[in-house]
């Protein structure tokens, strides 16, 4: 009676509702439309973005012998061998340029189109072991690529600029005008069309493994197709329209025309450029946003 009375007596500990005080930083729950992107998780993520950037630029060179002096080598190397095969043997016509800084500043631009869109174009196949285990925005991945290649791409441009101050202060053919204060902007347009084309190819390649090398060799033939290596002038007028229908082509003439006079600039070309550049990011990041749901069964 007694051990009835006491337990009777024991007060028990109050029941804490712990729903009221708990709140979720991070709430995961399926998404029901193409259009419901979620950019604002991107900014919230803008330190992993870093994280990537730097580990995508310290992993390239992080065990080679002359390091980020590669990013010097190669854009030079390729500019010299254009020089013999293109300018001496082929005999191209640069539009009375010095062919060494012709050359070297369609590479430029090129260079960073074409390694942004081929590594992003691969983006859910690489990296499919870290989607697999952890969740974060997968737009984060891509877009730390085009960042990294950035980087790589103002190493060049600081070379570039380096032979087209010798030129300006040596060959009187040399003449930059305003339009170099569109540089800028053509980075940006450079940089979202190989982030749009490379998440199209990315979503494809998930189950086309196919895509992924028919890609490589896409790229070689599309820099054909844009006035890297000649100039837009030196095309006949009848075939002119199929360069000028990539949005490359005035991104490429636009750059040279700024930094050597060279060249053609149209206020249209650039205006198409960067109206096929934002059609092609927005449904490159429609398709991203539809397949990154459910390509880890088929990666």
């Amino acid at each position: 009676m007694q051990t009835t009375q006491a337990l009777n007596q024991t007060k028990l500990p109050p029941v804490i509702d712990s729903s009221k005080d708990e709140e979720w930083t991070e709430v995961i729950e399926p998404r029901t439309s193409l259009f419901d992107l979620r950019l604002d998780e991107v900014w919230r993520y803008r330190d992993l973005v870093m994280l990537f950037v730097r580990r995508d630029f310290v992993s390239t060179y992080k065990q080679t012998i002359l390091g980020p002096i590669w990013f010097f080598i190669q854009p030079l190397l390729t500019t010299l061998t254009y020089v013999i095969i293109f300018g001496n043997v082929a005999k191209l016509s640069t539009d009375e340029m010095p062919q060494l800084l012709f050359y070297m500043a369609g590479i430029t631009v090129w260079n960073y189109f074409a390694t942004s869109l081929t590594s992003v174009s691969t983006v859910f196949t690489t990296n499919a072991s870290i989607f697999g285990k952890v969740y974060f925005p997968r737009l984060t991945m891509p877009l730390s690529i085009v960042l990294s290649n950035l980087v790589r791409f103002g190493i060049q441009m600081g070379l570039f600029l380096i032979i087209w101050a010798y030129y300006l202060a040596t060959d009187n053919r040399v003449h930059p005008n305003w339009t170099i204060a569109l540089t800028p902007l053509l980075v940006v347009l450079m940089g979202l069309l190989s982030l749009g084309l490379g998440m199209i190819f990315s979503a494809l390649t998930t189950k086309y493994r196919d895509l992924a090398m028919l890609l490589i060799f896409g790229v070689q033939l599309f820099m054909y197709a844009t006035p890297v290596i000649y100039p837009i002038s030196s095309v006949p007028t009848n075939y002119q329209w199929l360069i000028l229908a990539n949005p490359m082509t005035s991104i490429v003439e636009t750059f040279r025309y700024g930094f050597m006079g060279s060249g053609t600039f149209s206020v249209l070309h650039v205006a198409y450029s960067s109206f096929i550049t934002i059609l092609i990011l927005g449904v490159g990041i429609v398709i991203f946003n539809k397949v990154q749901k459910s390509f880890t069964d088929t990666v």
